[in-house]
């Protein structure tokens, strides 16, 4: 019996210790319960949110570009694009490979979207395909369940209506990049694009807006429920500018075939109304990144359609520099009207001949009359009777080699030579040859169509120092200074001008028109871009037209309209277009009658 006694309270023991720990056991659940349901109940709820609620960036859409006239000449249009968030597929390579069954892609968009799986962290979308038409889209949609993790989101894609015509005034948004600074949470967003050249890469930041956010209910397999809340940013700003489409054309289409580049400026306000680099290229099939077929051609072709000739183009500006040498050597008091040189065709400076384009020469002259004729001598002894360095300080006055920032990439400042100049670049002395080179705007002498424009412009306003721009400016901006240029010597040079294109004999008669009593004055230029041996010169100069595309001369017109009260102001390059005359001043001719025409305010 005691036994059985012995063996109960033992088990009593047992049962005791056992309900205690079972006890123990579920104070210590219940504390838990409460610590984490009462105590941690708001740290959990996030936590539970966080897993239920997904937060996305929203693209703001990007600012509207519109011509002086009002006119759209950059926009956005809907876009629809499907991305695939990772961590919400268990299988990344399954689910790639039924896309491609679905929707093809190429080898480099596959390489594109294995690199961005690397680079970026799993919650992050990654682009699959853009620019879906909906058919596409429905397709994606129908066959969703066999797609987790993929989404089709609508965005906007940048477009570009007039296309070639803006290619170097816009330029284009594309892809972030890896160089590209990641200095906003946008850039993350898949499809997002920015400005990669041109306007829309200079006014990057106002164009851009600010982005917004969305809170989307999830459920477990990632699929968007329902919209929670919406933050939506705010638009980019819209921009005008001072270019007009319809001139904006006609430049254009006036170059035809050439390669060049033309910029027409409001004499009085600085405006640009017109600025084309020809060839051009249609910066939309940059927008989404272009093949590589396509950037070979552009990149291969000789003509360089890719580079911006109007600001980036440096070019000897042959003898529409002797505008600056006629002002220089007019205030110097050099020479005045009627001081005459003669010209014989020829005339040598130590040990080197220097020749005028007109072999047996022009005879006596003076400096309208040098102007009209562009006589080479007069303005050889000009320049070494005036010296470089009041050349200089007379371009300079008038904005050539000087910095015109209107916004675009790879603007070049040209170059104006001096004295100085030469001892600290080449370390040498300045001669008198290189005068005389500089006197017909040859030799270091390099000036881009803009600061041609520029300089023109300056002139025939009567001397005020007039800047380039391509936003329209506030008018009640302070007026721009005068230049201490004489209104007397002004005039000389625009009668000079004037002749050049409207006397009988001027070099650029042909290109003369008169609308409604409005004419035309200018300067022609040809440069040599090879140079012309002794032996050629004895035996006879090779024709431009007989020579390879590339060895021929450049081209080179300043214009402006009207003659008697000047409005606009045109600059016109053409490569290796062999003459100014007959290439270059009938495409300016036909740029300012369409100004005059439009009356461009």
């Amino acid at each position: 019996m005691s036994n059985k006694n012995e063996k109960m309270q033992i088990l009593g023991r047992r049962t005791v210790v056992i309900i205690f720990f079972n006890l123990l056991a579920f104070m210590v659940i219940v504390a838990r319960l409460y610590f984490l349901q009462i105590y941690e109940a708001d740290k959990y709820k996030v936590m539970s949110d966080e897993n239920r609620i997904s937060t996305r960036f929203l693209v703001p859409p990007r600012g509207t570009i519109y011509d002086r006239n009002g006119e759209i000449i950059a926009k956005n249009e809907q876009d629809f694009q499907a991305v695939l968030i990772t961590e919400q597929t268990p299988d990344i390579e399954k689910t790639i490979s039924t896309f491609k069954n679905i929707i093809p892609l190429t080898k480099d968009e596959e390489n594109k979207i294995k690199s961005d799986i690397k680079k970026h962290r799993r919650f992050i979308p990654i682009k699959l395909k853009d620019n879906l038409a909906w058919d596409e889209v429905s397709k994606i949609m129908l066959h969703a369940p066999d797609l987790p993790g993929v989404e089709i989101d609508e965005g906007l894609n940048r477009t570009y209506p007039l296309a070639d015509l803006y290619a170097h005034v816009l330029g284009y948004v594309g892809p972030v990049s890896d160089k590209d600074s990641k200095n906003s949470p946008l850039y993350m967003v898949p499809g997002f694009k920015i400005g990669k050249s041109g306007l829309e890469k200079s006014l990057d930041y106002k164009l851009q807006g600010q982005g917004g956010t969305v809170k989307l209910e999830v459920n477990a397999y990632g699929r968007v429920m329902k919209e929670i809340e919406r933050h939506s940013g705010s638009i980019g700003d819209s921009m005008q500018i001072t270019i007009d489409s319809r001139l904006q054309k006609a430049a254009y289409e006036a170059f035809g075939d050439n390669s060049g580049a033309a910029v027409v400026l409001d004499v009085h306000s600085g405006e640009i109304l017109a600025l084309i680099s020809a060839p051009s290229y249609d910066p939309n099939l940059f927008t989404n990144g272009i093949s590589y077929k396509h950037w070979n051609t552009l990149l291969n072709n000789e003509r360089t359609p890719l580079i911006n000739k109007a600001v980036s183009g440096q070019y000897s500006p042959g003898s529409t520099f002797k505008i600056v040498v006629a002002l220089a050597a007019l205030e110097a008091k050099t020479i005045n009207a009627d001081t005459r040189y003669f010209c014989s065709g020829g005339m040598d400076i130590g040990s080197t001949r220097f020749h005028c384009w007109k072999h047996f020469g022009h005879g006596s002259l003076n400096v309208i009359e040098a102007l009209k004729y562009s006589c080479d001598i007069f303005f050889y002894e000009t320049a070494l009777r005036v010296g470089i360095n009041k050349i200089h300080d007379m371009a300079l006055q008038l904005g050539l080699g000087q910095t015109l920032n209107i916004g675009l990439d790879n603007q070049k400042n040209g170059l104006i030579p001096s004295e100085q100049w030469k001892k600290n670049t080449k370390d040498t002395v300045w001669t008198k040859g290189d005068s005389a080179n500089a006197g017909i705007g040859q030799g270091y002498v390099l000036i881009t169509p803009l600061h041609l424009a520029t300089m023109l412009a300056r002139v025939v306003n009567g001397g005020y120092a007039v800047m380039p721009t391509l936003i329209k400016r506030n008018q009640s901006l302070k007026p721009f200074k005068k230049l201490n240029i004489s209104k007397r010597n002004i005039e000389i040079v625009k009668q000079g001008m004037y002749d050049v294109v409207n006397a009988i004999d001027g070099t650029a008669k042909k290109a003369k028109f008169n609308i409604d009593g409005m004419r035309m004055g200018g300067k022609t230029g040809t440069t040599q871009v090879r140079r012309i041996s002794t032996k050629e010169r004895k035996t006879g100069i090779i024709p431009d037209e007989k020579l390879p595309w590339r060895l021929r001369n450049h081209a080179l017109f300043i214009g402006y309209a009207p003659a008697d009260n000047p409005r606009y102001a045109v600059a016109v390059v053409v490569e290796h277009g062999s003459s100014g005359a007959g290439v270059a001043a009938p495409i300016a001719g036909k740029i300012l009658q369409e100004a005059l025409r439009l009356n461009i305010q």
